[in-house]
């Protein structure tokens, strides 16, 4: 089977990647290639290393990425306009008192967001480079990790080309008001997700994140753990209960937080004084592991159920991971055996006085957690749930 992975990287990311190593925009595709994913940030191509190990032809493409995107149209004789100097800058946000002001309704003002162009989406030369992808590596299979810059719309004309399975991925429940059915499948980390589209007929299934073993492999030399408490993530208006937790955190312990500085964070707020700056991949798990306490907070929109990357990240490093308790961690980890959890602000604040003292405790708790993942929790794990789905969904077409 041909598998085309359908991804999009954070602008921050990009531009980051591009600093790091300056002339890399003038590389051929694949030199470009090889560096993203050296990177290890987010899938990287774990998810096409591993259908490709599994005896399938897979690639993926970073839908979003100009300088990368515009080398392939070049190496194919495709006319294109190279990427301005300023395309891999963040899309300015909105000002702090917007911010905070829309902040309720973030969920119902979605559909409306991508009506006037607030919502990510390709442009033109984007689409184009993409459909002739699709036209020359004729897949089987279109695995899309981006609702947003790939909307059902897109799919539609992808679908055209071959009439490929179409899966979808995604963590959250999306826009109500779209037609799904150009997706033979979506899949979701989060039940709830699963059902919404159930109930619109759509077929979808559970399919967890991961971890990617040959990070392992890869990594400088463990370095001292000479952090107590850290968390690394996004801090933005969809987590305020994760603002909440890092927050009294932050008055009590010497917490080390790496990620971008919201615009709405007040003045006030103690966070400030924490801020690393942003890690991507390499550092990111460095920073891990260099951690005693790593903490975890899941999105506001995630409800009651457990699946975020942090949860396979931390422990697929081996760090000792305190993470939220939601009612079906248990299916994932052991709580207070694979993976320590909280379940209020006070009992965080509890338990990290708890385990800071008992360091045997945490290297067992850290131990097993990185067992557990490694043995249930990987990108050839998931990678092999998603062919059993297509079984089903070939004997029905």
């Amino acid at each position: 089977m041909r598998i085309l992975v359908l991804n999009a990287d954070y602008l921050r990311f990009q531009a980051w990647l591009y600093r790091r190593e300056p002339g890399l925009e003038n590389a051929p595709y694949a030199a470009q290639m090889a560096a993203r994913n050296a990177s290890l940030f987010g899938l990287a191509n774990f998810y096409s290393k591993n259908f490709t190990a599994m005896g399938h032809a897979a690639a993926e493409i970073h839908v979003n990425n100009p300088w990368l995107q515009t080398a392939w149209a070049r190496e194919h004789g495709m006319p294109s306009e190279p990427p301005e100097a300023t395309a891999s800058a963040e899309r300015r946000p909105l000002p702090g008192w917007l911010e905070r002001a829309v902040t309720p309704f973030k969920p119902i003002l979605r559909p409306l967001a991508r009506k006037v162009g607030l919502s990510p989406k390709l442009d033109q030369q984007a689409e184009n480079i993409l459909l002739a992808q699709i036209e020359q590596f004729k897949p089987d299979l279109v695995l899309n990790q981006d609702l947003f810059h790939i909307d059902t719309k897109l799919m539609r004309r992808i679908k055209e080309i071959g009439n490929p399975i179409a899966i979808g991925q995604v963590g959250i429940e999306p826009s109500r008001g779209e037609d799904w059915s150009a997706y033979d499948l979506m899949i979701s980390q989060l039940p709830t997700t699963v059902n919404f589209f159930r109930a619109l007929g759509v077929r979808a299934e559970v399919n967890h994140l991961a971890f990617e073993p040959a990070i392992l492999d890869v990594l400088p030399e463990k370095p001292a753990a000479d952090i107590d408490v850290s968390f690394v993530g996004s801090v933005s208006v969809d987590h305020l209960q994760r603002i909440a937790l890092l927050e009294a955190v932050a008055e009590r312990y010497d917490l080390k937080l790496w990620g971008n500085r919201p615009q709405a964070l007040p003045a006030s707020s103690p966070l400030h004084r924490c801020f690393q700056g942003e890690v991507w991949g390499t550092d990111m798990y460095q920073v891990l592991r260099r951690s005693r306490i790593t903490l975890n907070s899941h999105i506001d929109l995630a409800g009651r159920e457990a699946g975020n990357m942090r949860l396979f990240e931390a422990t697929g490093v081996g760090a000792f991971l305190l993470t939220d308790f939601k009612d079906n961690l248990h299916t994932l980890f052991a709580p207070d055996r694979e993976v320590a959890v909280w379940r209020s602000i006070n009992d965080c604040l509890s338990a990290i006085d708890h385990h800071l003292a008992d360091d045997k405790g945490r290297a067992e708790i850290a131990h097993a957690g990185q067992a557990k993942t490694m043995a249930q929790h990987t990108y050839r794990h998931r990678a092999s749930e998603i062919l059993s789905f297509v079984d089903g969904i070939g004997a029905r077409r």
